[in-house]
């Protein structure tokens, strides 16, 4: 320990000589001249300013500048020159390299460009994007974005908020009436009378089942994303909705042919009579306490289902369906028609569903009898002289036969005992 006390302190001894003789030396050659003589001491240099005045102009090195004084270089540009705007794309290129503003602005106008593919079979193969359009609700845009637009803010919400007002309208009325009627199809007394024949409950149902299943996909496909998709997820409502669509398109012209047959069986019945126009005034006696209305063999109400439903509204859903399965011979399928024909189609098939949800709710759960007599096809005299007292008063006088299809057996006899003989 004291010997690395003495090496430590020697050290340090000769640290300091060593500065001090440097220091010594520098001051001897500074200050004295050379060849001898006086060694007066320079004084020493003046502390260097610390912000220096700039050089002046033309005197080269760095110059500051304040960045809020710089003012742009203004150049005349080329979108300056006349007929800027009704450059083509070869033309702005020449002024403007790499700026292809002419060519998408066609684009956007539903300019047509070369495509290799027949015009026969795909009229709009060179037309990347429609032409600007303005479709009834829409603004003047691209014809697919005011498709967009018409659907998304106007069929889907408002169509919605119809068949949501339907069910409620039609939910209240049964919680406040309960079943219209007080006898059963039959049960009720009296002799049995056929109401709809096996080829009319046949084609009855076989639209019944087309239309539901019609219905039903529909309402999915345009709605599910809002009550399905959260729940199934968005591979499975996926596959769901791909299978309904195939359905929807499969059925549509079996709906077809069995709406022709449907109007052709019972047109004869649902011309105006007398009557009508007393019923469809009191609503056919559903909202008072006199019972219903007198009628024939379909009220006002039914006919009304069947000249707007069946035969208006189903013309229009038809031929658009027709359209959007590309089943018309001869028409040209573009974009637009195809747009035109889905938001026409659309429209139709809601006012459809909601006048058929009524016309379901009286058939089924609305009205005693009335799916028992569509299901087996024959009511009793108690039941026909409730709902339609002008055709049971008219079968009694014999104007029409209260068995009009031939039945497996010569003869029928009903619950009391009666022989019902065919016609």
């Amino acid at each position: 320990m004291p010997r690395l006390l003495e090496l430590l302190a020697a050290a340090t001894l000769t640290l300091a000589a060593a500065g001090f003789g440097g220091a010594a030396l520098a001051q001897s050659t500074t200050s004295a001249p050379a060849g001898g003589g006086s060694t007066a001491t320079t004084p020493a240099p003046a502390m260097a300013q610390e912000d220096p005045a700039p050089p002046a102009a033309g005197t080269g090195g760095i110059q500051g500048q304040n960045i809020f004084d710089v003012k742009p270089e203004v150049k005349r540009d080329a979108s300056s020159e006349p007929g800027y705007m009704e450059q083509d794309n070869g033309q702005r290129n020449r002024v403007q390299p790499g700026n292809n503003a002419p060519l998408w602005r066609g684009v956007q106008s539903g300019l047509e460009g070369y495509s290799s593919l027949p015009k026969s079979e795909h009229p709009e193969a060179g037309v990347l994007i429609q032409g600007p359009v303005q479709y009834p609700g829409s603004k003047f845009v691209t014809a697919g974005e005011a498709w967009r637009q018409v659907r998304n803010g106007w069929i889907i919400p408002y169509g919605a908020a119809l068949l949501s007002i339907v069910v409620l309208a039609l939910g209240i009325f049964y919680f406040t009436k309960g079943r219209l009627g007080h006898a059963e199809a039959v049960g009720g007394g009296g002799r049995r009378i056929e109401r709809f024949t096996p080829f009319e409950r046949a084609a009855h149902w076989s639209n019944a089942i087309a239309f539901c299943i019609l219905a039903i996909s529909g309402i999915i496909m345009a709605f599910g994303k809002f009550f399905l998709l959260p729940i199934m997820g968005t591979t499975l409502f996926g596959l769901f909705t791909y299978v309904l669509k195939n359905l929807h398109n499969f059925v549509g012209p079996l709906f077809v042919v069995s709406l022709a047959i449907i109007f052709v069986t019972f047109v004869r019945d649902n011309f105006p009579q007398r009557g009508d126009l007393r019923w469809l005034l009191r609503f056919g006696g559903m909202f008072g306490n006199k019972g219903e209305e007198p009628s024939h063999r379909f009220n006002a109400g039914e006919k009304g289902v069947f000249w707007g439903g069946v035969f208006l509204l189903g013309i229009i859903v038809v031929a658009s369906g027709l359209v959007l399965d590309k089943l018309i011979p001869g028409l040209i399928y573009e974009r637009a028609t195809m747009q035109q024909a889905h938001m026409i189609h659309a429209v139709a098939a809601l006012l459809m569903m909601a006048v058929f949800m009524g016309h379901i709710y009286i058939g089924t759960i609305g009205m005693r009898g009335a799916y028992k007599a569509m299901r087996e096809g024959y009511v009793d005299e108690t039941w026909a002289h409730e709902h339609h007292a002008y055709w049971h008063a008219d079968i009694q006088a014999g104007k029409i036969p209260a068995q009009r299809s031939k039945p497996i057996n010569t003869t029928i006899v009903d619950p009391a005992g009666e022989t019902v003989r065919p016609a």
